[in-house]
C-alpha cells in the first residue's frame, strides 16, 4: 500500500498562509529593532551631549562636625553649574547635603569644598551635577 500525500507539488500554487505569516513576522521584528536602537541612540546621545558639567569625589576627610571633600569639576568654558554632595552617618543617616557652585571659565577645577554635617560623616557621596 503506497502513502498518499496532502501536500502540494513544490513551487506549484506559491507560498502557503505559514510561509506568509514567516515572512510578515521576520519584517515586523526588523523594523522594530530598528526602532528600538535608534531609540536607544537618540536617548545616549543626549544624556552624553547633554550633561555639560561632571565630577568625581577624588578624596574626602572627615571630622565630628564636616567633611572635605577633593572635587574635580570637569565642564564647558561658559557653563555655569552646580553639584550636591551628601554624607552619611555609620547607620546610614543622611547628615549633611549642600549644593556647590562652579561658575569659574576653566574646564576643569580642582577644589575642596567643606560640607558640613549634624554629626560625624562617615562619607561624602556625589549626587548629580547640574547646569544652569
Amino acid at each position: 500500500m503506497s502513502t498518499v500525500s496532502t501536500r502540494p507539488p513544490e513551487g506549484r500554487y506559491g507560498r502557503t498562509a505559514d510561509e506568509r505569516a514567516d515572512r510578515t513576522l521576520k519584517v515586523v521584528g526588523g523594523v522594530l529593532g530598528v526602532a528600538l536602537l535608534v531609540l536607544i541612540g537618540w536617548f545616549a546621545y543626549h544624556y552624553v551631549g547633554g550633561n555639560r558639567i561632571s565630577a568625581q569625589v577624588i578624596s574626602f576627610s572627615t571630622s565630628e562636625s564636616s567633611v572635605d571633600v577633593h572635587l574635580e569639576v570637569r565642564k564647558d568654558a561658559d557653563a555655569d553649574g552646580y553639584c550636591t554632595l551628601r554624607s552619611q552617618a555609620e547607620d546610614g543617616a543622611e547628615v549633611g547635603r549642600a549644593d556647590f557652585r562652579f561658575d569659574q571659565d576653566a574646564t576643569r577645577i580642582d577644589k575642596v569644598v567643606t560640607l558640613r554635617t549634624t554629626s560625624r560623616g562617615t562619607s561624602a557621596e556625589l549626587l548629580g551635577c547640574h547646569a544652569d
